[in-house]
């Protein structure tokens, strides 16, 4: 199922994270694509808040650590893949661990690394500049209970 939603503002756009964050069961792996500032982070930021981290404000891009981890109804695991080189250094990051029932995997950047994911059955969504504050995301395979966005 693709699900097609336009923000007209960061506000919106972490409405819209949080309302998939109160939705999600675990075991989601999510592939966040787009050019800088298209909103990656902000979506990221309600989707942690949605599933329960303590503060939306702990949720901050991964660019030099790598890996983040929010606490949560779910373990949340937010990786930047914009600094990695390869698709191994990926694998190196121990993305395997971070696959679990009780867990959420949220990838910035994550067309670097795709070909990793592939048999992941990943949500995969893109975000785009549709003006200076408007974007648009577009949420692919997602599964039914989404849908209510």
């Amino acid at each position: 199922m693709e699900i097609a939603v336009t923000s007209h503002s960061p506000s919106e756009t972490l409405d819209l994270g949080r309302r998939i964050g109160c939705r999600l069961k675990g075991g989601e792996i999510f592939a966040l694509c787009g050019p800088l500032g298209s909103g990656k982070t902000h979506l990221i930021k309600g989707v942690a808040e949605g599933a329960g981290a303590t503060s939306r404000e702990s949720v901050t891009s991964p660019t030099f650590v790598l890996v983040n981890q929010y606490s949560g109804r779910l373990d949340i695991y937010h990786i930047d893949a914009y600094r990695l080189d390869s698709i191994s250094e990926f694998e190196m990051l121990g993305f395997d661990d971070f696959c679990y029932p009780e867990s959420v995997v949220l990838i910035e950047w994550a067309d670097k690394i795709e070909p990793a994911i592939h048999d992941t059955g990943y949500i995969r969504i893109d975000l785009a500049h549709a003006g200076q504050r408007t974007r648009t995301i577009r949420i692919q395979n997602a599964p039914a209970y989404l849908n209510l966005l």
